[in-house]
């Protein structure tokens, strides 16, 4: 550690507030950063924020006022205005995903396949997707990855924009059940908006799995108290999240930062996912 740290190291969630309280995600990986962090004295100082804009005004007081070692920087997105602005500021960062910055990549293309092939291998042919929001850079590779995955099968799927809540996650899944040629398999970008939509099929009255396959990313407790437990993409988000300090750390002790990848998400089958209708 360089002698004048000063003992954290920052995290900036340009994110509604409210998410975090149901959004389990962010919680472990903060977690998991925080232990790993802890054996070397250092801290997260965490900060919320409405919009990229914000973020970057945090960014530039914490290094005029030298607050944090190093960030954080989470959910890249198409011409990133962060990672400039950071060596301008020569504030130390590491990215979580693709990025000019040292960071640590995850692999979205292989697990979106994997996924798409369990939901083609049960008879499924009418699959929808509820994503997460449009402009992050994983968002869009793993739409890709699952347009690339339908055309190869002759599927044509339905791919509809939410923003990781609860209320995203039943608006959505009401309105692709209630369409005139409603899916038989819906995939969504994590668990809460995955859990919602399962309530908004009771709702309907549309059975799961027997009428309906549901199937999730990141395994929470949300997903395993589900009735029935929703099948997942389950990914190790406290090992993501060590994954990512051992790098900050790397990157405060002023070495070369090792290329990462974080643990790849695995099909876990549970209770929502069965052979499509007949």
């Amino acid at each position: 550690m360089r002698a004048e740290s000063t003992g954290a190291i920052g995290l900036v969630l340009a994110r509604p507030a409210r998410l975090l309280g149901v959004e389990p995600f962010f919680m472990e990986f903060i977690a998991g950063i925080e232990e790993r962090l802890a054996e070397r004295d250092l801290s997260v100082l965490l900060h919320v924020v409405a919009d990229h804009e914000t973020e970057i005004a945090a960014y530039r007081r914490w290094a005029v006022r030298g607050l944090v070692d190093a960030v954080v920087v989470v959910n890249p997105v198409a011409d990133d205005p962060r990672p400039a602005v950071l060596r301008e500021l020569a504030l130390p960062a590491v990215a979580v995903g693709d990025s000019i910055l040292p960071c640590v990549r995850t692999d979205h293309a292989g697990p979106v396949a994997e996924a798409l092939g369990h939901l083609l291998e049960l008879g499924h042919r009418r699959i929808a997707r509820v994503t997460g929001p449009g402009a992050l850079l994983h968002t869009r590779a793993r739409t890709e990855a699952l347009l690339a995955g339908c055309a190869a099968a002759g599927v044509t799927p339905v791919v509809v924009e939410g923003d990781y809540s609860e209320e995203a996650g039943a608006k959505l899944t009401t309105s692709l059940l209630t369409a005139p040629n409603p899916p038989t398999a819906i995939l969504y970008d994590n668990d809460v908006m995955a859990v919602a939509g399962l309530a908004a099929a009771t709702a309907l009255g549309v059975e799961v799995p027997a009428g309906l396959s549901l199937v999730a990313w990141d395994d929470s407790t949300l997903c395993r108290l589900a009735s029935p437990a929703l099948t997942t993409m389950s990914v190790d988000v406290h090992q993501f999240g060590t994954a990512v300090a051992d790098s900050l750390l790397e990157l405060v002790d002023g070495g070369p930062v090792t290329p990462r990848w974080s643990p790849t998400a695995r099909y876990v089958p549970r209770g929502t996912t069965a052979p499509a209708p007949a």
